[in-house]
């Protein structure tokens, strides 16, 4: 697999990522994460290797401005959810903290 292939798979990954978080699909998000993250894995395996020539360039600057959007608008959708689900998890900790102090 060629890097620009590289890029384009983990690209099509995020963009798999933001679709399901846009739905709410929190299961699928994972596993698009988990996918996502082996083929960064990969990526990183291959080491740096310079662009070829100016389109190959020019194609992977594409393609990571495609993912970090992707990441971007992935974080604020799943932001608010996070810190919904720490308070409750905060909550239930103070009180089990308080039904211990209790009992």
């Amino acid at each position: 697999m060629d890097i620009i292939a590289h890029y384009a798979s983990i690209a099509a990954s995020s963009g798999r990522m933001l679709a399901a978080a846009r739905s709410g699909d929190w299961d699928e998000l994972v596993s698009a994460e988990h996918e996502c993250a082996g083929r960064v894995a990969a990526l990183e395996e291959l080491g740096h290797i310079a662009p070829k020539d100016e389109y190959e360039r020019e194609t992977r600057i594409g393609l990571l401005r495609t993912i970090l959007a992707n990441d971007a608008e992935i974080r604020s959708l799943t932001e608010p959810w996070m810190q919904k689900l720490e308070g409750m998890l905060g909550s239930m900790g103070r009180d089990r903290r308080v039904r211990q102090a209790y009992s």
